[in-house]
């Protein structure tokens, strides 16, 4: 099986922008509102002045833990609770989140449209399982395109949120199943009931729950799960996708993985890390890393 190492840039589009980072933080502009955030991997020196930096409408101080991940946000303005971020027809709502986010991940762009085109090209409606989906952006994607999506997340919360984005996007008539369940478990059961689906996303966490306290740790039960994914995949399927954060391992480790999961379909894997690049092209940010295998 072909691998090869292809870093996936996600670029501006007008409602979304990097327009700056340094120092530890990033400063982006969701639709109309800047939001100034820390960001670990951003070692170098901003580009933009103080005086821009200050701009921003809400800027996130985090307690101090390791990965600046909770916290509390100063509102510069008068910021919304939530708005519309726009991306080819699909709106998504925004919140400003106490763990730093906002409900959205740009960088995942590049994925989006690659499942958008992998459903609009199929001979026949696919069936994506979209797992640790949280608030639905590839669901609604593949969706829009005609596929036919179940969503999984542990959290009533983020499904419910992911419903509001279904609504906002005119999307209500989808083929869209929603289901609040521990991703393990839930895979088990498919297996046992003989389900097959035509493309796999999974975004998971370092550590999560399920809804009745679940464990799942990302170094432990990665490869079993991806195991238990491929037995679920249909017998030409078109794709799977993985993405992994603040880990320990690199995107050569996951390809490896996502190589060994495939080995009995004929296809190629490529790998390596989701990148945003500023608005002024002056630097690359690297947020995640990936593999995903196509037919």
């Amino acid at each position: 099986m072909i691998a090869s190492i292809t870093p996936l840039i996600a670029q501006p589009w007008a409602d979304y922008a990097l327009l700056d980072s340094g120092h530890g933080r990033k400063l982006e502009r969701y639709g109309r509102i800047i939001v100034n955030r820390p960001e670990p991997q951003a070692l170098w020196n901003p580009t933009l002045t103080e005086a821009d930096w200050d701009k921003a409408d809400a800027i996130f101080t985090n307690t101090g833990d390791e990965d600046g991940d909770s916290g509390k946000w100063k509102l510069q303005s008068s910021t919304p609770e939530s708005w519309p971020v726009e991306w080819e027809d699909i709106k998504f709502i925004c919140r400003l989140m106490s763990f730093r986010h906002m409900g959205l991940f740009p960088e995942q762009l590049t994925h989006w449209k690659w499942v958008n085109e992998k459903a609009a090209k199929a001979d026949q409606p696919l069936n994506i399982l979209n797992l640790f989906a949280y608030t639905g952006a590839a669901s609604l994607a593949a969706a829009k395109a005609g596929a036919q999506v179940t969503h999984l997340d542990a959290s009533k919360k983020a499904i419910g949120w992911a419903k509001e984005n279904q609504d906002a996007s005119g999307l209500n008539d989808a083929p869209i199943r929603w289901i609040c369940d521990d991703a393990k478990s839930f895979v088990a059961r498919e297996i046992r009931r003989g389900k097959k689906y035509d493309g796999i996303i999974m975004d998971p966490p370092k550590f999560g729950r399920g809804p009745n306290g679940e464990r799942w740790h990302i170094e432990e039960d990665l490869v079993d799960f991806l195991g238990g994914c491929v037995e679920l995949l249909s017998d030409n399927p078109s794709f799977v996708i993985l993405t992994a954060y603040a880990m320990r391992l690199s995107s050569v480790s996951l390809a490896s993985v996502m190589q060994d999961a495939m080995q009995k379909f004929t296809g190629t894997v490529e790998y390596g890390e989701l990148l945003i690049e500023q608005e002024n092209k002056k630097r690359f940010l690297s947020t995640s890393l990936y593999a995903r295998w196509s037919s």
